[in-house]
């Protein structure tokens, strides 16, 4: 397995597509927004085929880490973790960042808090499903 920063965007909304609209019935409006051209994009390769993908954004001292997603049989495999640490590498490499953010699915805030993430706030609904969001300074 393979993590690397790329300009494939296609193969990043073709996981997302997946994952989030035909697995979890996100709508396509709430899926797909107009910024995956400013964020850094993250994918995640099994011998050459995509299984999962991250999409970071850089706001002031914050960088957010969002659109994560693996393919179902992957999952439980590492690569979601692997993805995790490999976006907070990247971004502890951006100038003047002083926080992580993430907007966790409810259920997955263990996963994260595993990787150095808190939970802060309360939870809200995000595209139907609970969520919180979680942070780690760094």
């Amino acid at each position: 397995m393979k993590i690397e920063r790329t300009d494939d965007i296609e193969a990043c909304r073709a996981l997302r597509r997946t994952v989030f609209i035909e697995e979890q019935g996100v709508s396509e409006a709430e899926e797909i927004d107009d910024l995956d051209g400013e964020a850094i994009h993250l994918l995640a390769t099994d011998a050459g085929r995509p299984v999962g993908t991250a999409r970071l954004l850089v706001r002031g001292e914050t960088g957010k880490i969002g659109r994560v997603c693996v393919l179902a049989h992957c999952r439980g495999t590492g690569v979601g973790a692997a993805l995790i640490r490999a976006a907070v590498a990247e971004l502890r490499g951006e100038p003047g960042l002083r926080q992580l953010k993430l907007g966790s699915q409810s259920h997955a805030t263990g996963f994260y808090e595993k990787l150095g993430f808190r939970q802060v706030g309360e939870e809200y609904l995000d595209a139907g499903i609970p969520h919180r969001d979680m942070v780690l300074d760094l």
